[in-house]
């Protein structure tokens, strides 16, 4: 008899190996294809939420595009915190002023504004996260390093969350633990859905 903790990790890492194949033979053309779709679906999010603050991060190629995003909440004044990986595997946050780099370790971009306190992400209204695939019950399949699980876990009050995905990796449910955080919401190119 297998131990179900283990088949939940199994059945998470053949799904995040598919889907990771699936957006590399895409490649990075398709999700930029999709950029105009899906930031006018984030910046709807934005004002729907009133959101003034929020936390969101520089897309991979292949990932769907936050930067087109990013660029209307900048030039709407809306104040933007980017993750930024820590030697421990935690993340700190910076200010997002257009600038970026790539991480060394993991070949993530990062901004590269001066590392920020750890309680400005208490003053966020809307966290969007990334995902390799999300449920619509809620369930999120992230990288597989725990980042963001691990930050809206510690959170005293956590603000709406919403995680940015393609539609093809939008499903009614992905494998999950119980560590891994759930999430408000689901941004595509083709819409905004609200988990149940």
């Amino acid at each position: 008899m297998s131990d179900p903790e283990h088949d939940v990790e199994e059945a998470k890492r053949a799904l995040r190996r598919r889907l990771r194949t699936e957006r590399a033979e895409r490649g990075a053309a398709f999700a930029a294809e999709r950029a105009d779709g899906l930031a006018a679906n984030l910046q709807a999010l934005t004002r729907a939420l009133g959101a003034r603050t929020i936390s969101a991060y520089l897309s991979l190629p292949e990932e769907p595009d936050t930067r087109a995003f990013l660029r209307w909440a900048d030039a709407q004044g809306i104040r933007v915190l980017l993750p930024v990986i820590r030697p421990d595997g935690l993340l700190d946050w910076a200010e997002h002023d257009g600038t970026e780099t790539v991480e060394a370790t993991l070949g993530m971009p990062e901004p590269t504004a001066d590392a920020l306190p750890p309680t400005a992400l208490d003053e966020v209204d809307l966290m969007l996260v990334p995902a390799t695939a999300v449920g619509r019950d809620g369930s999120r399949l992230g990288g597989g390093r725990g980042f963001f699980d691990k930050t809206i876990a510690a959170m005293a009050e956590c603000p709406p969350v919403y995680a940015v995905v393609h539609d093809e990796e939008l499903f009614d449910s992905v494998p999950h633990a119980a560590y891994d955080q759930p999430v408000d919401g689901v941004v595509t190119q083709s819409g905004i859905h609200h988990t149940s």
